[in-house]
């Protein structure tokens, strides 16, 4: 009997064995670690330098016929990979970028397989299929199983209707453990988790193309975060936004529809050990698809002049200020002055609630604008609403790009079910085959998207500057700036809007819609120009705020928007970074604090093998009190030189290095 009992035991030991295999994955580094389980679920983990940050989390996709691939699963196969190479990066951070990964690939029966990449910085995997019929997919599995109680940085998602996924994307963050997280409420992406030791991890995805968005939440509890999708849309109704978007009235119950093979979007931890680095790194652009556009000479990233923060407001001027051709005149006189690439004509240029962007209201003639501005080496950018633009998007690029219009920055999208984001992958496309800009206000974060089409420079779906204009001074912006570098930048670039000539110091700030202002220092809104990243910047401050203020106006218009090279130098998520970025032989150093002053050290060792002159713009001695106040300084630098700096609480500071 005991030796039946025995054998009984090494038989259920050898069908566990045969039934459940198990893959290692190291990064190339060898810091980052992730064991594979292939067994009643597929589930992976992840350990840094030794330390589980991320237990066993499961994975899986649900088809609408109950096929579940990741539960029981049966391999069929599986290969490695490993790359180390160099690949091109035009209109971002960086002139070229570095992929190095190791990556397994495990393929199961039915046609299906999951990718897994193990990043010196982060682990990532996605779902592929080979299956050629149209199928639907019920159901994605995403999981996040802390090992601890951890604290965390998530953006909460603030429904526009009773549609709990109709939302803009542009929420602060809430910073605390995964225990107490709201359970009622949805968390967009990215988010971090701060895993002990230093340790953060930036929970994003990327190459998210003709499939919904990833949203988590906090409802299961058990320090875990678990994934949700919009539904497909089933019912749409036209209204929202002076009546430019399709409002869902309700959904199927499926989240994608799928015609033939393809890859699923990328999940991906961004994991590191300092915070600089986590600001630094550029998996979201590695994981996203190579550019499908083969011209990319006609694309020209730049500044624009725009109207819409300070209310078209000039002063000095002998005619009435609004949405017509003198005040754009002079935007556009602005902008040749201070060899700006473009101005934007923001909402109003259309015939408000026609949802009709070939009717133009009376006050605007928009090819004389357009001769004008090229005239004067100036570009004309149009803002479009989701629906008027999407409605008859073919022959709107066709003929406004004839007139000579160089983009559209489109808005109010506020979705990301599968239906919204084919829509902007159509944009991308319509636009580049019409050879315009695309920047996607009213949008979720980027996910690769301006590697795929790089005509797309900007993206929203950040708490921008434009919120100053409504803003109570509850809301904590000064923070804000300090935390989305290490965030939602991570994803790729931001449409801020940055350049406030109205700085108000702590306890100073107050809502105002026609003369708007930022919280924190004039220092630090020359600083957002280096340490944010907006191929296509928004100058948001009036010309007759400007022009008053020549020396910073100098400065943020000389700023390049693309950079050969990006170094986060120093960084604490919450509290400062600094950030240095080089165009050809020149460097610009941007540093931002919270509301703390704070005395910080700039280490040029960096720097080449040559004396270099420095311009300096720091906090004024009485920018606690006035936050305009500033000085700007002429140096002498070389990679010997550290350069100690104090700034005023909400302040901060912009070098420029020759």
């Amino acid at each position: 009997m005991k030796k039946l009992s025995i054998l009984l035991m090494c038989g259920l030991m050898a069908l566990t064995s045969q039934a459940q295999r198990k893959f290692q994955l190291a990064s190339p580094n060898g810091k980052l670690e992730s064991t594979i389980t292939v067994g009643e679920k597929l589930t992976y983990n992840i350990s840094c330098n030794g330390k589980l940050i991320l237990a066993d989390s499961p994975l899986s996709m649900t088809l609408a016929d109950g096929t579940v691939w990741g539960d029981k699963a049966r391999l069929s196969g599986s290969s490695r990979q490993e790359v180390d190479r160099m690949i091109h990066s035009p209109f971002y951070r960086s002139e070229q970028m570095k992929e190095s990964y190791k990556g397994l690939t495990l393929r199961f029966a039915k046609g299906w397989s999951v990718e897994f990449r193990a990043y010196n910085d982060g682990i990532a995997y996605r779902f592929a299929s080979t299956r050629k019929a149209p199928y639907q997919i019920s159901n994605e599995e995403v999981d996040y199983r802390f090992p601890a109680d951890d604290m965390a940085f998530v953006p909460y998602v603030v429904p526009r209707s009773e549609d709990t996924f109709y939302s803009a994307f542009e929420n602060t963050y809430t910073h605390a453990r995964l225990s107490n997280l709201d359970k009622e409420k949805l968390m967009f992406l990215p988010l971090v988790v701060e895993a002990g030791d230093g340790v953060k991890l930036c929970i994003t995805e990327s190459d998210l193309e003709n499939f919904p968005g990833l949203y988590l939440s906090a409802a299961k509890g058990n320090n875990s975060l678990t994934g949700v999708h919009a539904a497909y849309p089933k019912e749409k109704k036209q209204g929202g936004h002076n009546n430019l978007q399709m409002v869902v009235q309700s959904r199927e119950n499926y989240i994608a529809k799928v015609e033939s093979a393809r890859t699923f979007p990328w999940r991906m931890a961004i994991v590191t050990t300092e915070d600089k680095d986590l600001a630094s790194s550029n998996l979201s652009y590695l994981l996203s698809s190579p550019s499908r556009l083969d011209d990319l000479s006609w694309i020209k990233p730049g500044k624009v002049a725009w109207e819409w923060w300070n209310d078209w407001n000039l002063h000095g001027v002998d005619f009435k200020t609004g949405v017509n051709n003198d005040t754009y005149k002079a935007y556009i006189d602005f902008a040749a002055e201070n060899k700006l690439e473009y101005v934007i004509l923001d909402e109003g240029w259309a015939v408000n609630l026609k949802a009709d962007l070939m009717q133009v209201v009376d006050e605007i003639d928009l090819k004389e604008l357009v001769d004008y501005a090229a005239a004067r080496n100036v570009g004309i950018i149009l803002w479009a609403g989701y629906y008027a633009f999407d409605r008859d998007m073919e022959n709107l690029c066709r003929h406004y790009s004839a007139m000579g219009i160089k983009g559209f920055k489109v808005d109010f999208m506020d979705r990301d079910d599968q239906e919204m984001v084919a829509f902007n992958h159509r944009a991308a496309q319509t636009c580049a085959k019409y050879k315009l800009l695309l920047d996607l206000h009213g949008m979720y974060k980027p996910c690769g998207m301006n590697r795929t089409y790089p005509n797309v420079l900007n993206f929203e779906g950040v708490h921008g500057l434009e919120n100053m204009k409504w803003s109570t001074p509850e809301v904590d912006q000064v923070e804000y700036d300090v935390t989305v570098p290490f965030i939602r930048q991570v994803a790729g670039p931001m449409d801020y809007t940055q350049g406030a000539m109205r700085n108000a110091s702590k306890g100073n700030y107050f809502p105002c819609n026609s003369e708007p202002m930022s919280q924190g220092t004039r220092c630090r809104q020359l600083a957002l120009f280096v340490v944010f990243e907006s191929p296509l910047g928004m100058l948001c401050d009036t010309p007759s705020n400007y022009n008053q203020e020549k020396e910073c106006t100098d400065f943020i218009a000389g700023v390049p928007t693309t950079w050969d090279e990006t170094r986060v130098l120093d960084a604490c998520i919450g509290d400062y970074i600094i950030t240095a970025r080089r165009k050809g032989d020149t460097w610009y150093i941007g540093g931002l604090t919270d509301w703390t002053a704070r005395d910080i050290e700039v280490d040029c060792s960096f720097l080449g093998d040559k004396e270099y002159n420095g311009t300096l713009f720091k906090d004024g001695v009485n920018a606690e009190r006035i936050g305009k106040d500033y000085k700007k300084e002429s140096l002498r630098l070389n990679k010997q030189t550290k350069l100690k700096l104090h700034l005023a609480p909400g302040g901060g500071f912009a070098l420029k290095i020759q």
